[in-house]
């Protein structure tokens, strides 16, 4: 199984950065592969990044590619998400996903584990 767990959220500035944590623990939590989605006021879920556990490949929507990178560091069990150039539109709650027999969906049913979110607000 899989817990996860994330934090990092905030109130920023535009142009400004985050960066998000996702703890992930669990039996299985080595071979999982662990996105982020971001979720808007009607909660629709949008695949924002992934990185993949076999691996370490890495996956962007195109809306942030070059602003936002994920990794994971095994030792502690943690996904980074570093957020860049931040705007309005990058407003939402963040949450880490994880899934292990398809390489990073876009889908969010594909994810079996979720965690409770974390919330980013980009205003000025």
């Amino acid at each position: 199984q899989l817990q996860l767990a994330e934090s990092g959220g905030d109130l920023v500035q535009p142009g400004g950065s985050l960066r998000l944590s996702c703890a992930v623990s669990g039996s299985m939590k080595d071979v999982y592969n662990i996105a982020w989605f971001r979720e808007d006021p009607r909660k629709d879920r949008t695949w924002v990044a992934c990185i993949s556990f076999a691996d370490n490949s890495t996956y962007y929507s195109r809306l942030v590619k070059g602003r936002f990178t994920i990794s994971r560091d095994v030792a502690e069990n943690t996904v980074w998400l570093d957020m860049n150039s931040l705007n309005f539109e990058d407003t939402g709650k963040y949450y880490c996903a994880g899934e292990k027999d398809l390489n990073c969906p876009y889908g969010r049913a594909w994810y079996d584990y979720w965690g409770q979110g974390t919330q980013v607000t980009v205003s000025t």
